[in-house]
Formats: structure tokens, C-alpha cells, sequence
């Protein structure tokens, strides 16, 4: 039995796989994608006018798509190091479950169906905005940004602030001010959210050779950062308050939900150098992702209490 295996493991760059749907499926990132199209669908939501609903449902399972092909493309290109890291080895590529060259021709050839179809359904802007979003975060970040920079997260960021953005073109076929702002916040997100699991998977990005704040600058200046950009991220929280398309349901919402991101963070900047349990940075880390859930929860509950006529 061992041998059959090995000899599959031999052969897997040069015959087709016989990965599962499951396998193809876990090269779409579920969870990341779910995050996407959900702020797109908030985007969308956000927009002026009512969109026909068969044509959102076709930009927002193109959107979706076209997530799922950035993540294809980023686990083949990052396969020689997802091998080595402890929370990806898993993944179907350097598991052998699917080879290199299925993971790359999927991603393209995904990337190509999101992209027309949503251009051609929807608009050229939202279509143009998603072929961008793809290129930026497969070719930009993951080729190039991730394996040089410690601004990785930073920089890259931008291409998963860009589905609301998306989601507004669909509707409108322009980029306005309030779905720059919804960008802003998730790009303000991105940094202390990803380098709290940084501080604690340090140890996984050293083997790899990725160049995150923690192994290059250390944890005291990635503490420091992660605050900095938490105060941002809860002043860019009331934006949409500010901007006017949002409310005063939404900025209480906004206020609770940013004094909470910085206690959690003020705990992290806190925390003793050397500490092994990073409490304070996994709590950070599992706040964030509510943070970002519920706050554009507030936006399209509101969105839609107006619209029933219960608000202005």
C-alpha cells in the first residue's frame, strides 16, 4: 500500500490527479470567499437604486467565483510553502491531492468565467474591478509582495478591501465616495488582523522564509503597529456616519464595536515580551472577524430597515 501511494506521489506533476470535488472546492478558500461575498453583497445592498435580483444573483456568485479563483491561483503558486507551515500543509496542493498544473489551470480558467460574466451581465466597470482585484492578489501580492516586504499585509490588503467596491459597480457601473469608505475600513482591517496571527504562527513564517512584521521588525514594533491601525480602523468605522449614508444606529454600533478593537488590541500592545500562550493576540485575532461581520451587518440591517420604512 505504501508503495502504490509513493508511486502516486512520483507521478502526480505528470498524470492527472484523482482529487476529489472536495479537493477542488478546498482550492476556493470557502472560508475567505464567504467573507468576500458577503462585504460585496453589502456593497451591492449599499448602492442607490434596486438592482434586478436574477442579476445580483449572477454578479454576486461571480464575484464569488472569481475569490474562489484568486485563492486556486495563490495555493498553487504558494504550494512550496504552504508544505512547511503547520496551518497549511493541509492544503490539496502540497498534500498531493491535486497537482500544481490542475490548481493553476482551474484558477485561470475561473478567473476568465468570473470576469466575463460579470461584465457582460453586469457592467464593464464591476467586470474590470474584478479581473483587477484577481491580478492584484494573485500576481501583485502572492508573487510578488508576500515573499519580499514586510507591507505584504498592508499593500496587499487592497485586493481583499475591493469586493464592496465590486459589489457598488455591479449595481451603479461607477466608483463613488461611500464604497471607497467600505474599502478603507476592510484595508484599515486587514493589517492588525492578520499580523495578530502573525505574532502567534511567528514560528510557522520563520520556516517558510515569509517576511511578516514579527520575524522582521519583531513583536514590540508589530504590537505598536497593531494598535496604530486599530485607532485608524475605529476612526474609519464611523465614516459612513460621516459620509451620510449610514446612521445613528450604525455609529453606536460602529463606536461599541471600535472601543472593543482597541481594548483587544491595547491587551496585545500590553503583553509581556516572550509570552508563549499569546492570549492576547489569538483573542485579537477571533475579534477581528467579528468585528468586520457585525459591523457590515449594522450597515445592510440598517440599509434594509430603511428601505421596510423603518428609518430615514
Amino acid at each position: 500500500m505504501a508503495l502504490v501511494e509513493q508511486e502516486h506521489m512520483n507521478e502526480a506533476g505528470y498524470r492527472l490527479s484523482e482529487a476529489s470535488p472536495g479537493d477542488f472546492i478546498a482550492l476556493l478558500k470557502p472560508r475567505v470567499m464567504s467573507l468576500v461575498v458577503f462585504t460585496a453583497f453589502v456593497g451591492m445592498a449599499m448602492a442607490p437604486g434596486v438592482p434586478n435580483p436574477l442579476l445580483a444573483m449572477i454578479a454576486i456568485a461571480a464575484i464569488a467565483v472569481g475569490a474562489g479563483a484568486s485563492g486556486a491561483l495563490n495555493m498553487w503558486y504558494d504550494a512550496d510553502i504552504d508544505a512547511v507551515m503547520g496551518r497549511t500543509k493541509s492544503r490539496p496542493v502540497p498534500a498531493g491531492l491535486v497537482t500544481p498544473g490542475e490548481a493553476l489551470a482551474f484558477g485561470l480558467v475561473l478567473s476568465a468565467l468570473s470576469v466575463v460574466t460579470l461584465g457582460l451581465l453586469a457592467n464593464l466597470v464591476a467586470g474590470a474591478l474584478l479581473a483587477f482585484t484577481i491580478f492584484f492578489y494573485a500576481v501583485v501580492y502572492t508573487i510578488w509582495l508576500k515573499r519580499s516586504t514586510p507591507q505584504n499585509i498592508v499593500i496587499g490588503g487592497a485586493a481583499g478591501a475591493l469586493p464592496p467596491v465590486v459589489g457598488w459597480a455591479a449595481v451603479t457601473g461607477t466608483v463613488s465616495i461611500e464604497s471607497l469608505i467600505l474599502f478603507l475600513i476592510i484595508f484599515l482591517w486587514t493589517p492588525p488582523h492578520f499580523w495578530a496571527l502573525a505574532l502567534f504562527k511567528s514560528a510557522d513564517y520563520e520556516r517558510a522564509g515569509i517576511p511578516m512584521l514579527p520575524n522582521v521588525a519583531g513583536h514590540a514594533a508589530t504590537k505598536t503597529q497593531i494598535f496604530v491601525y486599530a485607532v485608524l480602523l475605529a476612526l474609519s468605522g464611523l465614516l459612513p456616519v460621516w459620509a451620510g449614508f449610514a446612521g445613528l444606529a450604525y455609529g453606536a454600533v460602529a463606536t461599541v464595536l471600535g472601543a472593543g478593537f482597541l481594548w483587544y488590541a491595547w491587551r496585545v500592545l500590553r503583553m509581556p515580551e516572550g509570552d508563549q500562550a499569546m492570549k492576547p493576540a489569538k483573542s485579537l485575532f477571533a475579534y477581528s472577524l467579528l468585528y468586520l461581520f457585525v459591523l457590515f451587518t449594522a450597515l445592510l440591517a440598517e440599509r434594509l430597515a430603511a428601505g421596510l420604512g423603518f428609518g430615514g
